[in-house]
């Protein structure tokens, strides 16, 4: 996965490997390594960012011809994004979990994202990777708006032999994300997993739908997710929700099929918040931990 982003950074760092590049072939250099990142899926404001350290690079060489230019640029990259996966930190899902049980009180997570990303069949992923790590669950039904989410994850869960608490269509989110909490207490379940609605076309209705369920659930932790494969549409959602209810960690769907990688470095850079998970395929062991040295190490080496 993540072809293309890396044959970008692969590709800036062979093209100044020669010493003695014109300003007209430096000029090219640049251009072409934003034109791949955008083609990457990375977002234009990322993509300006990453170049401006190009240029840095590039710009410093030219007083010093017997350094390496392919050297420098990399050693630039390389500080520019370690410093943005540094600031958007590691999170231990697990371990926030067993730092809450020791209240006595249920840990709380509700998912984010707009319809058709996979936000319901990746709850039920992080359910399963939760029991198969000895931690409890129950689920909440909060998207009462699209027809079918109901059911949808009442089914997963029951597949899992995990809880789903529930009321009927049109009902307030919020309301069933309170009673999926109480629920968890009055039974002494260790996590709470809260679906929520995505429909897009009534941004403010949406976002003020999830800033009410914040204010009466309180949840510990809110969880973006984004389908890797729209790329930047990704980085825009993933912006707005940050913008207007925040959240604290993504999972990225269909990153098995992503072959440009843009939306992942580009949420991270973007948010200042981490990718935990990504999404690889259709079964519910199909959530792999995202490795942030592993990920930079294969776009820089």
């Amino acid at each position: 996965m993540f072809e293309r982003l890396k044959q970008a950074f692969s590709a800036v760092t062979s093209a100044v490997r020669e010493k003695h590049l014109t300003d007209a072939q430096l000029d090219e250099v640049v251009f072409n390594f934003q034109l791949s990142l955008i083609e990457s899926d990375v977002a234009q404001s990322v993509a300006e960012a990453l170049t401006h350290e190009v240029e840095k690079s590039l710009l410093g060489t030219k007083v010093d011809r017997s350094t390496d230019a392919s050297e420098v640029v990399g050693e630039r990259l390389a500080i520019a994004l370690e410093s943005a996966f540094a600031k958007a930190g590691a999170v231990d899902l697990l371990q926030n979990i067993r730092e809450k049980k020791k209240t006595g009180e249920p840990y709380s997570v509700l998912f984010l994202g707009i319809n058709g990303v996979g936000k319901t069949t990746t709850i039920a992923k992080v359910a399963s990777f939760l029991k198969k790590n000895g931690v409890t669950v129950v689920c909440a039904a909060g998207d009462t708006h699209r027809p079918g989410a109901i059911e949808q994850l009442t089914e997963h869960a029951d597949r899992l032999s995990v809880k789903t608490v529930s009321q009927r269509y049109g009902a307030d989110p919020a309301a069933v994300g309170r009673d999926g909490l109480l629920y968890a207490k009055a039974h002494h379940v260790d996590c709470l997993l809260i679906d929520s609605a995505g429909r897009m076309q009534t941004n403010q209705n949406l976002m003020e739908e999830m800033a009410k369920i914040v204010r009466v659930v309180k949840p510990d932790f809110k969880m973006f997710i984004a389908d890797a494969l729209t790329g930047n549409d990704a980085v825009s959602q993933a912006e707005l929700f940050n913008q207007h209810v925040g959240f604290d960690g993504a999972i990225l769907t269909k990153a098995d099929a992503d072959v440009r990688g843009g939306a992942a470095l580009s949420i991270v850079y973007s948010t200042g918040k981490p990718v935990l998970f990504l999404g690889t395929g259709q079964g519910y062991d199909d959530l792999e931990a995202f490795d942030s040295k592993k990920f930079l190490s294969s776009l820089l080496k």
